[in-house]
């Protein structure tokens, strides 16, 4: 089941979007006119692992809760935390 404060809260979504708007601003910032990576690959990549992470943990690991949680499903799931060799 879904901890409903995790649906209600509406704070730390805006935190979270003000570190990844600052990270993005100084990774530009100490380019100094070299070419960027692809930018939105790089965030993903970044995010998502310690995302997968924080929530297998928080679901003691269970897949099928963690992809109700995550929005995803369970088949997807599995396929991230292989990719990332999460549980493995």
């Amino acid at each position: 089941m879904v901890n409903k404060h995790l649906t209600n809260h509406t704070e730390q979504p805006g935190e979270l979007a003000e570190v990844v708007r600052r990270s993005l601003e100084k990774y530009f910032s100490n380019l100094e006119g070299a070419q960027p990576n692809p930018v939105y690959d790089m965030v993903i990549r970044a995010v998502e692992k310690p995302v997968l992470e924080v929530v297998m943990a928080r679901t003691a690991g269970n897949q099928s809760e963690a992809a109700q949680i995550l929005g995803i499903n369970r088949n997807t799931l599995r396929k991230k935390l292989t990719e990332h060799r999460i549980g493995l």
